[in-house]
């Protein structure tokens, strides 16, 4: 879903997407070639790319958006932030819980099941492991990535607008992601 400004801002189901579109919330910007939907009294193309027909803000502080796994795995790269694995990723607290660090997004990190058990609950100076970047909250483009990570081809004329703007960690995020932490294309 784009925003009046052509700028992305969600993933929205067909469903949603063709709702607004019936509104005449959105306009169709692209659709799936040969593609219906139909009803009793009418067929329209399935969206894929819609545009809102107003300006919806949309809040760009990150702090305060939920914090998931796949959030966190997709702003580490999907690598873990110790030793930079791939695989068995879990996620770290960089101060444990036990010693007062609290699940926010400066202290939470990628992390695989070895690296997490060796450091355990101590500090990262004492365990000797600090994070090889520090958290931080992730950029606002990293969630469109997180909710789909597996982008159709369709989608990447919109998304490169992102990239234009300078970020290219939601870019890097989607091109990182393993295959089998991903999953299957609809």
């Amino acid at each position: 879903m784009l925003n009046a400004t052509y700028e992305p801002i969600n993933v929205c189901t067909v469903r949603r997407a063709a709702v607004l579109l019936l509104k005449e919330r959105a306009e169709l910007i692209e659709d799936r070639d040969g593609a219906y939907l139909h009803s009793g009294a009418a067929e329209m193309p399935r969206p894929e790319v819609i545009r809102l027909t107003r300006y919806a803000p949309v809040p760009r502080e990150t702090r305060t958006r939920r914090i998931t796994r796949r959030a966190i795995f997709a702003r580490d790269g999907w690598r873990c932030q110790y030793c930079d694995s791939r695989s068995d990723l879990t996620v770290d607290h960089v101060i444990p819980r036990a010693k007062g660090g609290g699940s926010t997004w400066d202290n939470v990190v990628a992390c695989c099941a070895p690296c997490n058990r060796r450091k355990g609950d101590m500090l990262p100076h004492v365990a000797g492991m600090v994070p090889r970047n520090a958290p931080r909250a992730p950029h606002p483009d990293v969630f469109i990535h997180v909710a789909a990570p597996r982008t159709p081809a369709i989608w990447e004329p919109w998304l490169r607008i992102v990239a234009k703007r300078g970020d290219r960690a939601a870019a890097q995020a989607l091109a990182d992601a393993p295959a089998q932490a991903l999953p299957a294309a609809a």
